[in-house]
C-alpha cells in the first residue's frame, strides 16, 4: 500500500479504479470535473462526477485534512450518522463507500452522493455574499426559519431508536453536559500542546462551575449553521451537511452555535444582519414553540460553541505558527469575553 498522501491534482486519476470497484458503472466510466470546494476546513471536500455512456452522476469526495484539527476525527462516525438518519425527514447525503485504509490515495476517504441546492456563503459570510445576501428579505426569512426547522427536527429525533448512542462521550464524564465540557478541556490542551490561552481557561472554569442537568438530551448536529444548509431555487431546505462533530447533549447547544456564528457574521464584522433575518429573541421563541423545549442556558451554550470552534483554529494557529497579527480566533475570544460574567 502506498503511504504517500496524494495531492489534489492526482486524486481524480487515482480514484477511478476505486469507482469501478465500488460502484455499478460501465467500463467506460471516468471521473470528471474533480474540484475542491472552499467550504469548511476540518475536512477536505471535493465535488466530482462519474461519467459514462448513461450520463453523469454528481458525487462528493471527503478526506481528513493533512493536519488533524480535532483529536478524535473519524470518517466512520460521520458515515454512521448519515446512514442512520437516512430513514428520517432530515435530507442527508448517502455514503457510497468508505475506505478507512486509503490504499493508493494515501489517506482514508469517503465518497457520498451529492445533494441538490446551494448553501449560503461561508467565507465571506452570508450577510455579505451568496444566495442569502442576494435574496429578498422575505426569502431570507424563509431560509432562516428553514434552518431553525431543521435544527428542531434533528432535536425531536429519537436518537436511541436510531442507534446513535455511540455519539455519547462516556470517557469524559457521567452526564452529557459534563462530557462535552471535559472533552473541550482535553481538546484545547491537545490543540495548544498544553498552553491554553487565559480566555479559554476562564471559559472552561465558567462552564465547569455552571454545569447543569439538561431537561432534554438530543442528537446535537454540532455544526448547526446557515452555511451547512442547502437551499433549492424556492429557498426551501434541500440538504443538511457536515456531521463531523455530532454528539449527544443539550438541545440548546445547536441553537447557541447558530446564534454565535450569526453574531460573528454580522455584528462582529461591524454591520447589522441583513433585512429579513429574524432577531435572536424571535429565533428563541420560534424554536421553543416548534420543539416544545424551553431555552434556559443559552449563554452557557454560546460560550461552549465559541470554545468548541476554537479547537481547530487554535490547533491551526499553533502548528502553523501564524504571526500574532493573524488572530484567527479573535471572534471566538471576543464573544467569550462578552458573555463571561
Amino acid at each position: 500500500m502506498s503511504t504517500e498522501r496524494l495531492s489534489a491534482e492526482r486524486l481524480a486519476a487515482a480514484l477511478e479504479p476505486a469507482v469501478h470497484q465500488n460502484f455499478p458503472v460501465s467500463g467506460t466510466a471516468r471521473v470528471r470535473n474533480f474540484n475542491r470546494t472552499d467550504r469548511g476546513f476540518a475536512t477536505e471536500t471535493f465535488l466530482f462526477e462519474v461519467e459514462d455512456e448513461n450520463g453523469a452522476l454528481p458525487l462528493v469526495f471527503r478526506r481528513p485534512p493533512e493536519m488533524s484539527l480535532f483529536p478524535d476525527y473519524d470518517l466512520l462516525r460521520q458515515v454512521l450518522v448519515m446512514q442512520r438518519l437516512a430513514g428520517t425527514d432530515i435530507p442527508v447525503a448517502t455514503p457510497v463507500w468508505l475506505d478507512r485504509d486509503g490504499g493508493d490515495l494515501g489517506s482514508s476517504y469517503l465518497v457520498m452522493t451529492r445533494l441538490p441546492g446551494e448553501a449560503p456563503s461561508d467565507y465571506p459570510s452570508y450577510h455579505v455574499a451568496g444566495n442569502y445576501f442576494h435574496a429578498t428579505p422575505q426569502q431570507r426569512e424563509r431560509m432562516w426559519w428553514g434552518c431553525i426547522d431543521t435544527i428542531a427536527d434533528i432535536h425531536r429525533l429519537d436518537w436511541r431508536a436510531l442507534r446513535l448512542d455511540f455519539l455519547a462521550l462516556p470517557q469524559h464524564g457521567a452526564a452529557p453536559v459534563e462530557q462535552i465540557v471535559n472533552y473541550l478541556d482535553a481538546a484545547l490542551t491537545w490543540a495548544t500542546e498544553g498552553d491554553q490561552p487565559d480566555t479559554y481557561r476562564k471559559a472552561i472554569a465558567f462552564l465547569r462551575d455552571n454545569l447543569y442537568e439538561p431537561e432534554h438530551v438530543t442528537l446535537c448536529w454540532g455544526d448547526a449553521r446557515m452555511s451547512n444548509i442547502l437551499y433549492d431555487k424556492d429557498f426551501q431546505v434541500s440538504g443538511v451537511l457536515d456531521w463531523e462533530i455530532a454528539y449527544l447533549g443539550d438541545h440548546e447547544a445547536d441553537l447557541g452555535w447558530l446564534l454565535f456564528l450569526d453574531w460573528a457574521s454580522s455584528e462582529f464584522e461591524g454591520h447589522a444582519p441583513l433585512p429579513g433575518t429574524p432577531t435572536r429573541e424571535e429565533t428563541i421563541a420560534y424554536y421553543e414553540k416548534r420543539t416544545g423545549m424551553p431555552v434556559r442556558n443559552l449563554v452557557f451554550n454560546e460560550i461552549l460553541a465559541a470554545v468548541l470552534l476554537s479547537v481547530p483554529l487554535l490547533r491551526m494557529a499553533n502548528r502553523v505558527q501564524l504571526p500574532p497579527e493573524m488572530n484567527i480566533t479573535g471572534f471566538c475570544t471576543a464573544r467569550i469575553e462578552q458573555l463571561l460574567p
